[in-house]
């Protein structure tokens, strides 16, 4: 089977209209970067589908879907905070989480481990509420008067969802590493 198939074309679809997505946010044409947010939430879900259904995963459809999520997603929070929208409070634990990530699959790779990322509960939440963060404020701007309580509950579930996301992704290795053979755990 091709590595190239209908799922990986639109994940790489879904990684050229970031610049498309950061060029609107910049812009400050939030309106039309929500479309172009949606279109590519959509291709996830459809290229997700597609692969499942027909089975076409492949090693590359591994890397490249989270890949274009996380591009898309980062591109939104810096570009947010970027320009106001966005509290700099809420895009450093998103940036944090990921970039510790993929520090600790970077590391795992250098030791020689094979790297199986699978999704938890806590990530799935964390993934949702920074998407409907994003989309909010996309579709609403600026968050004032009634907007920002509702911004404000948004953020902080979304800041505090993230967080333990990241500690339970932490936690999780954690227990992988301390249960490999020939590695004793010291206690204090």
């Amino acid at each position: 089977m091709s590595s190239f198939n209908i799922p990986n074309a639109l994940s790489v679809f879904r990684i050229l209209l970031v610049p498309v997505f950061f060029s609107l946010t910049m812009r400050g044409e939030y309106l039309a970067a929500a479309l172009v947010f949606t279109t590519a939430g959509i291709t996830d879900a459809v290229d997700g589908f597609i692969a499942r259904r027909f089975d076409m995963r492949t090693p590359l459809g591994a890397a490249l879907d989270p890949a274009a999520d996380k591009l898309l997603q980062l591109t939104a929070y810096v570009t947010l905070t970027f320009k106001g929208v966005i509290p700099l409070w809420l895009c450093v634990p998103v940036l944090a989480k990921d970039a510790v990530l993929v520090a600790i699959f970077l590391a795992m790779r250098v030791m020689g481990r094979r790297v199986e990322i699978s999704p938890s509960i806590p990530g799935k939440l964390s993934t949702v509420l920074q998407i409907t963060t994003v989309a909010y404020v996309l579709f609403f701007g600026r968050a004032d008067g009634p907007r920002l309580v509702v911004f404000m509950a948004l953020a902080l579930a979304t800041a505090g969802a993230t967080i333990m996301a990241g500690l339970h992704y932490a936690w999780r290795e954690y227990k992988v590493r301390s249960a490999l053979p020939g590695r004793q755990d010291r206690g204090g």
